[in-house]
């Protein structure tokens, strides 16, 4: 067969044959997975994945979601290092500022001091850990967010099997269905086809 550049309107006998080629494949590429997840995956289901994938806007769709994604992991990483760095610097600072208290303070007041100390020490451990399981939740928040974008996304362009849910079953049925689109992709653009 020739390469099969996006069909687009025209020669519907192409169409076909880039159909067929993508069905095959895609038939192919489910044998990799899991068996429970093999059964889920009819034929109608595969052909009409392959359908949609014949023009190669899906791709482009899924490569651009790929993209925001790996961006907002970025931008969440960096958010939760700076607030990491900021805590570290606020223990140093603390640790510091106990050290000099300690060595400039009389005795008949150390253990006033050490009792103050350790309600501060106690007071910036339980605000850290506030502030990580905040930040911890706002990345979940976010990207829980971008799944149900990218399902929006994919189900208003027509991909069958995405729709907006948090079923875990159905989420692991969703990543499958991008990994064999994913890989499609990396193998017709590794054939020359896309």
């Amino acid at each position: 067969m020739d390469g099969y550049p996006g069909v687009i309107g025209g020669d519907s006998t192409k169409q076909q044959e880039r159909h067929y080629y993508l069905l095959s494949e895609l038939q192919t590429l489910v044998k990799d997975l899991p068996s429970s997840f093999q059964q889920r995956l009819s034929y109608n289901t595969l052909s009409d994945l392959a359908l949609a994938l014949i023009d190669g806007t899906v791709y482009e769709i899924v490569q651009g979601l790929l993209d925001i994604q790996h961006l907002t992991e970025k931008n969440l990483y960096n958010q939760r290092q700076k607030l990491h760095c900021e805590h570290q610097g606020l223990k140093q600072d603390l640790a510091r500022k106990h050290k000099e208290a300690l060595q400039s303070c009389k005795s008949h007041n150390l253990a006033l001091l050490k009792s103050n100390q350790q309600a501060e020490q106690e007071a910036l451990e339980t605000r850290v850990r506030d502030e990580q399981r905040m930040m911890d939740k706002k990345i979940v928040a976010e990207i829980d967010q971008k799944v149900i974008d990218q399902q929006n996304t994919l189900e208003k362009a027509g991909v069958p099997g995405f729709y907006i849910t948090t079923n875990p079953q159905e989420l692991t049925m969703q990543m499958n269905l991008l990994e064999l689109m994913l890989k499609l992709q990396q193998k017709e653009s590794q054939s020359g086809i896309l």
